[in-house]
């Protein structure tokens, strides 16, 4: 009878060899096809995404109902652009009579919806506006830019003209986000093939990952693509720009601990067949408890009122669903289809020693960071704790309570330069006023409320028979348009309400504004409870206070949600809960640093009030992955070694994974910073510091030095802690005694069993 070989699968060997050829394939072909169709989806994702202030709008707000509403008023869902003209030392009869014949023109280019207005002068005489309807639809910032270009040629000689409102800061928006096809795609894979060339030293490898990733996000676009066709889903500029980096970095993270699992089994198994299987077995459980702790955290943002956050949980899910799919099915096809060839020119022989991760003969980085951490442990958790809570202190000079609008795109922007003429030679809100919608019967109270506001510059009403579609309200009630001695029109009502606009004495995206707006809600109430104040103004006022709301109701939840999901995980309470407390501080101090560098290095004006509840989430659910990495090893080995070795032998064999996957996720969400939006910006350094913080500090130092200190007690109520004293001699330092073991042999002594059971447990248990 033939005895198999050591290393022969005898389980695998019933699996018959064509389908050990035909499943990999078959997977193979099935991601290639459905990669082939979502890849294409990558220049239509415009059809389905909506960067208008309604996507960014609270469900419930004042604001949004009174949006919905306005289009009812006027009989148009048109979006205004308000173009404005400016001569410094004044604008001539010529200038007005060439603009007043080019309305015509602008009337007839492509999207405008409705009458162009003739322009009206400032009372300084040096500059004019003309509102421009434009159709609200996806060709908007097409649409816009033809009528700037339009400008550039027809704006008399020494009059400066620019496009604003609305409808302009939306183009604006719009072409921010351009580059998130193609510049930030570019940028985010290119700086991750070169950390995972260095890493690898492997050319191929490194593509091998890459298009791992890259198939799961077109997947997981096609997928989301028409979700948001059928109106499942949201998607917005900033979700789409979030999701292309997550799933990169999750299938990337993913895909290296795989990687170092299979090259790991590579050595011990001549079967490459064999190797997959003990790779995934291995892999398979940190990588699924990673995948759903953020896929948790990421769906606990459907509690926000803010429907932007509220479209990034569902959206960043499926995209982390496919991220872990590609990585567990895809990439274990491809690399058991090349086999050691994917690892060239460093490929792991069949057979080959593992290097000795702990003891008196380990090298390298990790083994030496394991000796610090076995030798100072309470000084290296106390120094980092201190030094994590002094960045912390940044947070007191956060100023996250939003930003004007035309702040919120970085480097040029025509609509912000526009914005900033009206408010020098125009009452400052004027082409943004502030909207309420109240009874028709209550019209002349709540126009006197308006009135009798030192932010108030002019009240009108929507008017349908008027011309300009407002007639101006007084104290004496509602005036005549046109002609001398012809009767004021009727007011339009709908459902019993008439709409008021109130044009605001500052600008609609300044303090001031804001200040007013609440004023004006505060006492229009006293009118009727029912009365809505929208517009510009509100919407931001509505967006940030719906921020803060969501910021104070998700984090909290986030952060019971995460702990039951480790406790469970690692069938314990004390470590979860160490876990949960490091990757705390660690946001703290990410966030207080990042303050600092806001502030007193890129000069930015603040932020929205949702940077830090997203830097949160993304840090506390992709930070806490690396220490899930860690600490699910470091249990593995705490079964055979005991605690205090368990944790040394995690962090050596575990070390240069994370860090790479550390530096892999930072350099994916800097790649957000090319995008010139603030608020992608300000997440990009957040979550990219932050990651670098778990990875090298948190992860590293922190976590490992604060368990070896506390010894088998983390494990505590799990089965583990009370048997922990059984596997090696309760919580003796095992290291310690193969040194003093070596010290015996040098004397001329024998080592002991349980010498010799140490360094059996070594070659068993290696590192990858």
């Amino acid at each position: 009878m033939k005895v198999p070989a050591p290393n022969d699968d005898r389980k695998g060997g019933r699996v018959p060899r064509w389908l050990r050829i035909l499943l990999p394939a078959v997977l193979i072909v099935v991601w290639l096809a459905l990669a082939g169709v979502g890849g294409p989806y990558f220049g239509r994702v415009s059809e389905v995404s909506s960067n208008d202030q309604a996507s960014y709008l609270p469900a419930s707000a004042d604001a949004t109902q009174v949006a919905n509403l306005q289009a009812k008023f006027s009989g148009s869902d048109a979006v205004p652009a308000i173009v404005v003209y400016e001569r410094s030392s004044g604008l001539t009869k010529d200038d007005l009579a060439a603009i007043t014949d080019d309305t015509k023109d602008i009337a007839d280019l492509p999207g405008v919806h409705g009458d162009v207005s003739p322009p009206i002068a400032s009372k300084d005489g040096k500059a004019a506006e003309v509102f421009v309807p434009f159709a609200d639809d996806s060709d908007l910032d097409t649409n816009v830019a033809g009528l700037r270009d339009h400008l550039s040629t027809s704006t008399p000689d020494g009059v400066t003209s620019y496009v604003t409102g609305p409808a302009g800061f939306t183009a604006d928006l719009v072409a921010a986000f351009g580059g998130i096809d193609g510049i930030l795609l570019a940028v985010a894979l290119a700086a991750v093939f070169l950390i995972l060339v260095v890493v690898y030293r492997s050319p191929l490898l490194p593509i091998l990952v890459l298009a791992t990733s890259m198939f799961g996000l077109c997947v997981a676009l096609l997928v989301v693509w028409w979700l948001a066709k059928w109106g499942a889903v949201q998607l917005n500029g900033q979700v789409q720009g979030i999701l292309f980096i997550l799933v990169i970095g999750a299938a990337t993270d993913y895909s290296l601990l795989y990687v170092s699992r299979y090259r790991e089994a590579l050595r011990d198994e001549q079967s490459r067949w064999r190797a997959t299987w003990i790779a995934i077995r291995g892999a398979f459980g940190p990588i699924v408890a990673s995948a759903g702790t953020v896929i948790v955290g990421l769906l606990c943002l459907l509690f926000s009122d803010l429907n932007s956050n509220k479209a990034l949980g569902p959206v960043a899910s499926i995209g982390i669903v496919f991220a872990f799919l590609a990585a567990m099915t895809l990439l274990p096809s491809l690399l058991l289809a090349f086999g050691r060839a994917a690892f060239w020119p460093v490929r792991p022989k069949f057979g080959s020693e593992h290097p000795q991760v702990v003891g008196p003969h380990a090298k390298g980085l990790w083994a030496r960071v394991a000796g610090w951490i076995r030798r100072a442990p309470r000084i290296i958790w106390v120094v980092c704790t201190i030094a994590l809570l002094l960045g912390a202190t940044g947070v007191l000079q956060l100023k996250a309570d939003g930003v004007p609008q035309s702040d919120l795109i970085l480097g040029h922007s025509d609509a912000r330069d526009g914005q900033q003429v009206l408010a020098d030679h125009f009452p400052g809100g004027s082409g943004s006023p502030a909207l309420v919608v109240g009874p028709a019967s209550e019209l002349q109270p709540m126009a006197d409320v308006l009135l009798n506001h030192d932010g108030v510059s002019s009240v009108a009403v929507v008017a349908k028979d008027s011309p300009s579609g407002t007639a101006p309200v007084t104290a004496d009630g509602v005036q005549p348009v046109g002609a001398p001695g012809s009767p004021p029109p009727e007011p339009t009502t709908v459902d019993g309400d008439v709409m008021l606009q109130a044009t605001l004495s500052d600008p609609a995206d300044s303090d001031a504004a804001e200040a007013t707006v609440r004023s004006l809600r505060t006492d229009l109430y006293k009118v009727d409870d029912g009365i809505l104040v929208g517009g510009v103004t509100a919407v931001a006022i509505d967006s940030n206070d719906a921020s803060i709301h969501d910021r104070n109701t998700i984090i909290p939840i986030v952060l019971v949600v995460i702990l039951l999901i480790l406790m469970l995980l690692l069938r314990a309470i004390l470590a979860p809960v160490i876990l949960v407390l490091s990757v705390v501080v660690s946001f703290a101090a990410s966030l207080g640093v990042s303050a600092y560098v806001f502030d007193h290095v890129f000069g930015f004006p603040g932020a929205d009030p949702a940077v830090p509840l997203y830097g949160f989430v993304f840090l506390v659910a992709l930070g806490i992955d690396y220490n899930i990495f860690l600490m699910t090893r470091v249990r593995e080995e705490t079964q055979l070694h005991g605690t205090r070795q368990g944790i040394l032998r995690g962090l050596a064999v575990t070390g240069g994974v994370i860090t790479s996957a550390g530096l892999v996720l930072a350099s994916t969400f800097a790649a957000l910073g090319v995008i010139p939006i603030l608020f992608l910006a300000q997440i990009a350094f957040i979550v990219a510091f932050g990651v670098l913080v778990d990875t090298l500090i948190v992860r590293s130092l922190l976590v490992p030095a604060l368990s070896y200190d506390i010894g088998r007690a983390i494990w505590w109520p799990s089965k583990l802690w009370r048997t922990d004293a059984a596997i090696l001699a309760s919580d003796s330092d095992p290291e310690r005694l193969v040194e003093e073991q070596i010290d015996a042999i040098g004397a001329g002594g024998r080592p002991s069993h349980h010498h010799e059971h140490l360094h059996q447990g070594d070659r068993e248990h290696p590192a990858p």
